[in-house]
């Protein structure tokens, strides 16, 4: 029986969204932006040398097709990259859910457009409602939250890291996105209250149809600095309808969960998963190609594409990432089987080149391997579901169209 492996590159969009003008960062509409190209454009004028030097290199990637989705996304150039597919098929897909966030682009990856606005918070100060600081602040036993506004994740843990750890308030904050973020000190919060603060509020949250409550445990000291840790936990509205991952366990075959895929799906159609950081979880990806059951699916997601280097406006650390990403791919595709199939992708865009921190409304690659050489020109997220079933010859329950099937 074939196999499956759908490994999402977090946040790694290639421009050209139709309706980049009605999202945002600020008050600058997501219009021009372009992850890879600027990424591209940033190395080849050599302003990304920070650990790495010269123009960006990724040519098992772009081998796959990268350079050429990426020009048919969008007229803008991307230097380095085009030298043309040769091993797999590519296209560029389109996302129709309203939104730019990581439950959006995955449910539908996963064959289900958002069937619902999700939840958005204010971008002034203070951001949430009264009555949920309320409960917040009851789950926790505390008097009150910091923070209380947008904010980047790396950023706020710097300037409230100390006032967390004298007064004992969780840190609380979102983003562009559907999110509800709290950050704590896991030595003197601790990091199973965290957790288990996280899990008492998520159902509020939820029924207000905000699609991510994320636990973000750091560590470290005012003098010597704070730094996040792995043991970060999304608690993630479940999504409504059957998904892949439900379609291929329905059909008694195994689905295997690797990164942040449980947390997005609430363990959904997850068999096992495993989790840490990108440099563990490509180890669980080669495991996985190795060792995983005919007919299964191995579901991936690589997040600190985005995580590290995409809010926090690194474009040196982006292309280092990349490059690192596309050397692994090199020695992993030659150990596939002949009736594998690998589909690169990604969920959404985060331009480390644009102004704000928030992800940017994209479309996004789609790479096969296993599948032939050659176009796939203009997709939908929905039809890299479509596409997996049917290499899996499992029944699709969801609005794609495969492109194995013509």
């Amino acid at each position: 029986m074939p196999r499956a492996f759908l490994v999402v590159m977090d946040s790694v969009g290639i421009g050209g969204a139709s309706d980049a003008g009605r999202y945002f960062n600020g008050d600058l509409p997501d219009l021009g932006a372009n992850t890879l190209a600027h990424i591209a454009k940033a190395c080849a004028e050599g302003r990304a040398e920070d650990g790495r030097t010269g123009p960006l290199k990724l040519p098992t990637l772009d081998g796959c097709g990268l350079g050429a989705a990426i020009a048919h996304a969008s007229a803008v150039p991307c230097p380095g990259l085009g030298g043309g597919p040769l091993m797999g098929r590519w296209g560029a897909a389109r996302e129709v859910s309203n939104g730019k966030d990581t439950p959006s682009g995955h449910w539908e990856l996963a064959g289900l457009p958002v069937p619902w606005d999700w939840c958005y918070f204010s971008d002034q100060m203070p951001a949430f409602p009264e009555d949920l600081v309320a409960h917040v602040c009851a789950a926790a036993g505390t008097d009150g939250i910091l923070g209380n506004c947008h904010a980047s994740g790396t950023a706020i843990i710097a300037e409230q890291g100390a006032a967390h750890m004298q007064s004992g308030l969780p840190i609380c904050y979102t983003s562009g996105d559907s999110v509800f973020q709290i950050a704590a000190h896991e030595d003197s919060f601790g990091l199973d209250r965290l957790l288990a603060l996280c899990e008492e509020v998520a159902p509020y949250l939820h029924a207000m149809k905000v699609g991510r409550v994320i636990a973000r445990p750091f560590v470290g000291t005012a003098e010597a600095g704070f730094r996040r840790t792995t043991n970060r936990r999304d608690y993630a509205i479940a999504p409504p309808a059957p998904i892949l991952t439900n379609w291929v366990q329905d059909a008694g075959q195994r689905v295997h969960g690797i990164g942040k895929i449980g947390d997005i799906f609430s363990m959904q159609g997850i068999d096992t998963l495993k989790k840490g950081d990108d440099a563990t979880l490509m180890q669980h990806l080669e495991n996985a190609v190795a060792t995983a059951e005919e007919g299964s699916l191995t579901f991936a997601n690589f997040v600190e594409f985005d995580s590290l280097y995409g809010h926090c406006r690194d474009v040196s650390g982006y292309a280092r990432a990349l490059e690192w990403f596309d050397g692994k791919m090199a020695k992993l595709l030659t150990q596939l089987r002949p009736d594998d199939l690998l589909i690169l992708t990604a969920d959404h865009g985060n331009d480390p080149s644009w102004p704000g921190t928030d992800h940017t409304r994209e479309q996004v690659p789609v790479l096969m391997v296993g599948a032939g050489i050659g176009k796939l020109g203009s997709l939908n997220f929905v039809d890299v579901a479509a596409t997996v079933a049917d290499h899996l010859n499992v029944p699709a329950q969801g609005p794609g169209r495969s492109v194995l099937s013509g």
